[in-house]
């Protein structure tokens, strides 16, 4: 899957969290994600209001969770496991807050640090999938989108 096919394809699958998504169609997904925040970025510097970046942001946010679900879905892993990128975020806010509202002790800052480094031990983990090959032929989500024909045992294109 090329640059366009996989941007279209996200944009046509916008809310569809039920297929699977090769590597190519998720990593050019994100490139063009990061190149259209950039340039959106870029355009709000020039124009001195922040509009542009968040309009693209708010486009994206929802086909990229998308296409990450289906990613995971392509590995045969159920799509909740793309909450390891918020869950430990989630729980150090709230401990966080917690603590700075009791204001008894500093060990709130500590548990903080100790959440980010649950979140990055979760973010590499979710890298680390995001980059395996997925499942050779169908699985429980679908058909293998890289497979060459509509064989149940047809080879893997990539």
């Amino acid at each position: 899957m090329g640059f366009g096919e996989a941007i279209s394809a996200g944009f046509s699958n916008y809310v569809n969290f039920s297929d699977r998504a090769s590597r190519s169609e998720f990593w050019f997904w994100v490139l063009f994600c990061a190149l259209g925040g950039i340039a959106a970025g870029v355009i709000d510097l020039l124009i001195g209001i922040p509009i542009i970046k968040t309009l693209f942001s708010l486009g994206t946010v929802v086909p990229y969770i998308a296409v990450a679900i289906r990613r995971l879905h392509d590995l045969d892993r159920t799509g909740w496991w793309w909450l390891l990128y918020f869950v430990p975020m989630l729980l150090a806010g709230i401990f966080v807050v917690y603590y700075i509202f009791r204001a008894e002790t500093n060990y709130w800052v500590a548990a903080a640090c100790l959440f980010g480094v649950i979140q990055l031990i979760c973010w590499i983990v979710l890298l680390i999938w995001f980059c395996t090959r997925g499942t050779n032929g169908p699985n429980r989500f679908g058909p293998d989108p890289l497979a060459v024909t509509g064989l149940p045992n047809a080879p893997r294109v990539s």
